[in-house]
């Protein structure tokens, strides 16, 4: 691996799920040589589909895939086609010099004359061991990619926002019930979306109440939840079998913070439909600036339009010289 006083990169890459890994395909096929900052310990190179089951809408697979299978072939394809690996994390950027600098965990130093941040986003949690012990196991973050797997079932909803209700009146076309547990007894949602939700008759809500336990880590999947109510201090037992967490994300932007533009939230602003920065030559894609759609199909939409926004900008780099 180069250190810092080799040649500059013309495309350094930081973050390998979807958006990553299609920046890095055409990336590697314009013959830019890509480095791929995949990212180590304690995360997990692949993003948030590492941790994903069955992903069934992801166009190309006609009886579904896994979602670490799915990341496995897009890393292969990228290597193949060219693409360079490191399976380190980024620790510090300078994005105010160019070439801009990267360094990492591994004490590694990068030049690139572009960069391309498809570092992505984490689902807010709601830090309880039965939670993560039944992770992919009826928990889910996402009613888009699992809801599916309810048809016909009770599940419950967790939040008080847009997102939480957006899920919660998804999921009521497949389930047969679908409970919105929310800590207060007003939801933070907009007036449109909570008169869709009480206005579906398959939506009701626990108000006032926290999941203090999802059962049952025993058997190894979801049988029911743990409500605590804050009015009453009661407890209850509410049989379920499913849980989506929609308490919000969280984008992974904090190594950027005062580097490049961003929401009130963290994440990174781009202009409208294409994945530009705030500074030239630093390109966004996927969840890390998608406050929207969230899916791996979009995210690697927005991974290609990034490495062919850079391959555009080194060609205009070329010219000035």
């Amino acid at each position: 691996m180069n250190n810092s006083g080799g040649d500059v990169r013309d495309v350094v890459i930081v973050g390998s799920g979807p958006a990553g890994l299609t920046a890095a395909i055409y990336a590697a096929r314009a013959n830019l040589r890509p480095l791929v900052i995949e990212g180590g310990a304690p995360n997990l190179p692949g993003g948030q589909l590492m941790i994903t089951s069955d992903v069934e809408n992801f166009p190309g697979f006609a009886e579904g895939i896994l979602g670490p299978e799915l990341m496995e072939q897009m890393r292969n394809q990228a290597a193949r086609v060219g693409a360079e690996f490191l399976t380190e994390n980024v620790s510090d950027v300078d994005f105010s010099r160019r070439p801009f600098h990267l360094k990492t965990d591994g004490e590694r130093e990068f030049d690139a004359n572009t960069v391309i941040i498809t570092t992505g986003a984490s689902a807010k949690w709601l830090g309880l061991p039965s939670e993560t012990a039944l992770y992919g196991k009826g928990v889910s973050a996402c009613a888009t990619c699992d809801g599916f797997f309810f048809r016909g079932r009770e599940v419950v909803v967790v939040g008080g926002g847009d997102t939480a209700l957006e899920e919660a009146n998804y999921l009521a076309r497949m389930a047969s019930k679908v409970t919105v547990v929310h800590r207060r007894d007003t939801l933070r949602a907009s007036q449109i979306m909570q008169k869709r939700a009480f206005d579906n008759p398959k939506i009701e809500f626990a108000w006032n109440s926290v999941i203090k336990e999802i059962k049952d880590v025993g058997v190894g999947k979801v049988t029911g939840v743990v409500l605590h109510d804050l009015k009453t201090d009661e407890t209850r037992l509410l049989p379920t079998d499913g849980v989506f967490i929609a308490i919000g994300h969280s984008p992974n932007t904090k190594l950027f913070a005062g580097q490049l533009q961003m929401d009130e939230n963290g994440y990174i602003i781009t202009t409208p439909g294409r994945p530009l920065t705030s500074v030239p030559g630093v390109f966004a894609a996927g969840d890390v600036q998608d406050t929207l759609y969230k899916q791996a199909v979009t995210a690697a939409g927005s991974g290609c339009m990034a490495a062919m926004e850079a391959e555009r900008y080194l060609e205009e780099l070329e010219d000035e010289h």
